[in-house]
């Protein structure tokens, strides 16, 4: 299934890990077109960054993309999850920095303006179905994606001696599921581990106000979590984001066990190195009864079309 937004939607925020301040243009695309990121800031080599898996170059606490002129945009993942949890298959994003601004830490900011604006159907397009079982593992880190007729994900977190504790969740992610059940959920941080990232250059415009914060059996926010297990839910959220950089729907489940954008990259990597796991199939009326979406009149949209 292809669609786009019907208009241009902006944001104004903070990057969370560089602190710096970002406009960003979501607008709407032709038909094929994927979802591209244009880095306005940058006008002397080649700025446009293809979202996909092959161009993630690093995975250190957020999904970095780069183009082969050098040409990077960092923490992707929240943003591709609301185009992907929209049923948004085509747009070019225009950003006037390295970072897309991590809005309340959540997809929801975004997702609110896809709402509001609206979603145009522009044809029926392809899903990659899963068709045999791949794994990656690394210590106590696992991910896998196997067979389903339906796209399901389903996260294991475990941050001992905190409040978070042990935390399972599993969605199916047809229709609204990911705009009901995952769009408010806010990435989270342990307290203790705040100094350590800001000396490292990371989570430099992180705050309250976008992240929610732990410390061993308390939540720092004054407002606290948004859901009892928002932190399994920000994963599943993050799986997503990631998964969306396959450059179409998947059909099939994922498992993930501590996993994390770099898992979730590596498994990417893995299926379609792997003969025949996925295959790309048409959309059909069927498969757009299961896929993610924000507009339940798409299928007499696809039926007049």
């Amino acid at each position: 299934m292809q669609r786009t937004l019907k208009n241009t939607v902006s944001f104004v925020g903070i990057g969370l890990h560089s602190g710096r301040p970002a406009r960003l243009l979501l607008q709407p695309a032709t038909q094929g077109y994927g979802i591209q990121f244009r880095r306005t800031d940058i006008k002397n080599v080649d700025n446009f960054v293809a979202a996909t898996w092959d161009q993630v170059f690093s995975t250190k606490l957020s999904s970095n993309i780069r183009n082969s002129a050098g040409v990077t945009v960092s923490t992707v993942e929240h943003i591709m999850a609301a185009l992907a949890g929209c049923g948004i298959t085509n747009a070019l994003i225009d950003i006037d920095g390295p970072e897309i601004p991590i809005m309340d830490g959540s997809s929801k900011p975004f997702v609110a303006k896809i709402l509001k604006t609206g979603v145009e159907f522009q044809a029926n397009g392809f899903v990659w179905q899963i068709r045999k079982t791949v794994n990656v593992r690394d210590g106590a880190a696992f991910a896998e994606l196997s067979p389903l007729d339906h796209c399901e994900i389903g996260v294991s977190i475990s941050f001992e001696n905190t409040i978070i504790g042990d935390q399972s969740a599993t969605l199916d992610m047809r229709g609204p599921a990911f705009i009901d059940e995952l769009a408010d959920c806010r990435t989270f941080c342990l307290n203790s581990e705040i100094e350590t990232m800001k000396n490292a250059g990371l989570a430099l415009g992180g705050s309250y106000d976008n992240a929610l914060v732990i410390d061993e059996g308390q939540y720092l926010n004054p407002e606290g979590p948004r859901r009892i297990d928002e932190c399994v839910r920000h994963k599943i959220l993050d799986a997503v984001g990631d998964l969306a950089l396959a450059g179409a729907p998947i059909l099939g489940r994922y498992k993930g066990v501590r996993s994390g954008h770099r898992m979730t990259n590596l498994l990417l990597r893995k299926l379609f190195a792997t003969k025949g796991a996925a295959v790309k199939i048409p959309v059909d009326e069927q498969i757009t009864k299961v896929l993610p979406s924000s507009d339940e009149r798409e299928f007499d949209l696809m039926r007049a079309g």
